[in-house]
């Protein structure tokens, strides 16, 4: 198995039932599941339960314990809103009955909307610049 069909592997979350989800743990070492692991599981318990045209708007979670690798975690998902444009959820990361892991989400139906951002200009790619080398002779010769 190579390393993507590993991460999606362990991203697999087992349905226990309706806002319930089993995960496997994993740990690259240390004594204790790697967080991002945990993050990445909350996030995929949650969106589980959200309109599939719903994507990722904003997320913020918190560690509240060391997660044991030995064992599955269990994410219990509690649907806060389901509004016309915005979902949101609440996971919470269980092992041995308590929360190792809380986490809050945001989803968003998208919509044209104000762009803040001004359109990136056409310039060379990095590759296609000149190396420092080149910029240090010809700053020498000057």
């Amino acid at each position: 198995m190579n390393d993507v069909e590993a991460l999606l592997n362990i991203l697999d979350l087992e349905s226990l039932e309706i806002n319930l989800f089993r995960g496997r743990s994993g740990s690259p070492g240390g004594g204790r599941v790697f967080g991002g692991q945990v993050v990445a599981q909350a996030l995929v318990a949650a969106q589980r339960t959200v309109e599939m045209d719903r994507i990722t708007h904003s997320l913020h979670g918190y560690f509240l314990l060391g997660g044991d690798p030995t064992i599955p975690i269990v994410y219990e998902v509690d649907r806060i809103r389901d509004g016309r444009s915005f979902t949101t959820r609440t996971v919470k990361a269980i092992q041995h009955g308590k929360a190792i892991f809380s986490m809050s989400a945001s989803f968003q139906l998208l919509e044209p909307g104000l762009e803040h951002q001004i359109a990136m200009p056409q310039v060379p790619q990095p590759e296609q610049l000149p190396s420092d080398e080149v910029w240090r002779e010809k700053l020498l010769k000057r």
